[in-house]
């Protein structure tokens, strides 16, 4: 019979072995397949980049030296890093998938984001950029009332595609996700949400809690 200390012991042995178990490390973004239309996508891969060509565009995505792309089936897209161990390799990896993911999204979807405008008086409307395409302009710009005794005038980049389907929305289009993304933050600068009135210009599904104004 073993006594209570030594139960305790061999409980407390047993409990830190089973814990202490090595487990590899993987990026379970990265380890993820990436689905896609062969009749709509097609991939040049080299040593340092991934060609992605569909429908709206190509585009390429860079790769590290010790990625390795691979193709499972006709309809799908893996990637694999040498040594996932590696915590660059590790992040990277996961990254690179993500990057990958979104050029396919991108040539064949394209990505659109509306901007919602609320507040008295504020609006949007479309109209000529007077400066037309120089510095890589679309030629059109985006002339807001948002609360300033002046109107706001963006330029519109070229590779964004803006509508103004009423007053108070706009929706952005662009076939790159991180470009749309700046160009989104760079509207919504002009007059972030503020959270005692609720007025600004909100992003996509963006929300705000309102602040309860302390009466004196």
């Amino acid at each position: 019979m073993l006594s209570r200390q030594q139960q305790r012991l061999a409980s407390a042995v047993r409990a830190f072995s089973s814990s202490s178990v090595a487990r590899g490390h993987t990026s379970n973004i990265g380890k993820a397949p990436i689905k896609f239309s062969p009749a709509a996508v097609s991939f040049a891969p080299s040593p340092t980049a991934l060609s992605v060509t569909g429908p709206l565009g190509t585009t390429s995505v860079p790769l590290e030296p010790y990625m390795t792309i691979d193709f499972p089936t006709s309809d799908t897209l893996a990637l694999s890093v040498q040594n996932a161990e590696e915590k660059k390799q590790r992040s990277m990896w996961g990254l690179t998938r993500t990057l990958i993911n979104n050029a396919v999204v991108g040539m064949t979807e394209g990505f659109t984001v509306p901007l919602y405008l609320v507040g008295v008086g504020y609006r949007a409307v479309l109209e000529a950029d007077p400066r037309g395409t120089e510095n890589g302009g679309s030629g059109m710009r985006l002339s807001m009332k948002v609360g300033f005794s002046h109107l706001v005038n963006v330029p519109i980049p070229a590779h964004i595609k803006v509508e103004v389907p009423y007053a108070t929305k706009i929706v952005l289009s662009c076939t790159d996700k991180h470009q749309l993304g700046l160009f989104a933050a760079k509207v919504r600068k002009w007059r972030p949400p503020e959270p005692y009135k609720g007025k600004g210009i909100f992003v996509g599904s963006e929300t705000i809690r309102i602040k309860a104004v302390k009466k004196k």
